[in-house]
């Protein structure tokens, strides 16, 4: 028995010495996971959420859909977003958090003048959701899919003098919000309204949503307005307008606005009080369900939400999201997952021509250097019989350099 007992501990030294060896000794590891990460600013909170919030929902879904049926290969893109409550302060710390962090690309619905020096100085490339002239020219590595909203208005203003009846100039003022994306476009608007033959009349501030723009509204009939162009999207312009309607302006003004004004929600809040609002499109509208596009996008809202009518404005944000995706696949097809940086994606970025995988209309085009708008294609959409149609057919905008 104690020779037995003996042998019986001796075992158990020499398997516990055994698992020591096993557990020291070298084993294959996973090869680590390969992430590129997308930084966003977005203020999802605040006067400007329920666009911030569509636009960050539209991306979240797109680089799933990407990883899960395009991909780069042995790589994952990761979205990592920030809610900067529309507070400068954190606009700018977010934009360094995320840059120290190592993000290749960033995307920004603040307004991207703010970040157009230190993006040319950290070599990090921007793509702009809000941009303005001051954004985009000289070019640098901000990135749009659209005109300025000056340019926008520009053809804009061509329609109503084409279509103006009248031997005096026809009087045109901007409703617009107390930002500086909302300003930032006065200066080139009115230079291209006064050219073409326009009175300026001065401007009128609101806030992302107004609670009452009666005494705006009066100011404006007292200085005999004829067209008042609204920003920034319908949130905005829909109380506006319910004002003028109270206030009996509808027919002694005529309203139009920014390309997000025009929208669904805005036609269904004010039935027949919509009638006649205008605005240039860079999109196709929410009703040309045969648009190869717009099936995706409805096809997209479906597989992620469940839902058969997409969140308003989501078909546009999700068009616009597969562009930073594009890049940054091409980047590393050229340099490798180890060599991606902020220059590499740009510099893929600036190959990308014709670009448009769902067919949308618009197509995506940065191969010429001085100009990062992507597009810069309108229509001029009307509401009309209490729908929007389109009333003139797609028109180049100019480009106005500050």
């Amino acid at each position: 028995m104690v020779k037995n007992k003996g042998f019986g501990i001796i075992l158990v030294v020499g398997l516990i010495a055994l698992l020591l060896v096993t557990a020291c000794a070298h084993t294959p590891t996973a090869e680590k996971e390969k992430v590129v990460e997308i930084g966003m600013i977005s203020p999802l909170t605040g006067g400007a959420a329920t666009m911030a919030q569509v636009i960050l929902l539209a991306q979240l879904d797109y680089i799933t859909y990407f990883n899960e049926e395009l991909g780069i290969p042995g790589v994952t893109l990761k979205l990592i977003w920030l809610d900067t409550a529309m507070d400068q302060a954190r606009i700018f710390s977010g934009y360094h958090r995320l840059v120290e962090r190592g993000v290749v690309a960033l995307e920004t619905v603040e307004v991207a003048s703010l970040f157009k020096e230190m993006a040319e100085k950290d070599e990090m490339p921007v793509w702009a959701w809000s941009i303005t002239e001051e954004s985009l020219y000289p070019p640098g590595w901000i990135y749009t899919g659209y005109s300025t909203n000056a340019e926008q208005f520009a053809v804009v203003a061509d329609w109503i003098m084409e279509n103006w009846k009248e031997e005096r100039p026809p009087r045109i003022a901007f409703v617009t919000i107390e930002r500086e994306y909302g300003m930032e476009l006065l200066p080139q608007s009115e230079k291209y309204a006064v050219s073409v033959g326009m009175e300026w009349l001065p401007t009128e501030l609101i806030p992302y949503v107004p609670l009452d723009t009666t005494a705006q509204l009066l100011r404006l009939r007292q200085r005999g307005a004829d067209f008042v162009y609204v920003g920034h999207m319908w949130t905005t312009t829909l109380p506006l307008l319910r004002d003028a309607h109270r206030l009996g302006l509808m027919d002694e003004i005529q309203f139009c606005g920014w390309d997000a004004t025009l929208a669904r929600p805005l036609i269904q809040g004010l039935g027949p009080a919509a009638e006649g609002y205008f605005a240039p499109k860079s999109l196709p509208l929410w009703n040309e369900v045969e648009n190869p596009g717009m099936k995706w996008a409805g096809e997209m809202w479906q597989r992620y939400h469940g839902a058969r009518v997409m969140d308003e404005l989501y078909d546009g944000c999700i068009k616009q999201t597969t562009i930073l995706p594009e890049g940054i696949k091409r980047a590393i097809e050229k340099v490798g997952y180890e060599n991606l940086d902020g220059r590499a994606v740009k510099e893929a970025l600036d190959t990308i021509e014709d670009f448009d995988p769902y067919g949308f209309g618009p197509q995506i085009t940065y191969t010429n250097p001085d100009d990062r708008r992507g597009s810069n294609w309108v229509r001029i959409c009307q509401v009309q019989g209490g729908d929007a149609v389109p009333v003139t057919d797609w028109r180049e905008t100019p480009m106005l350099v500050p």
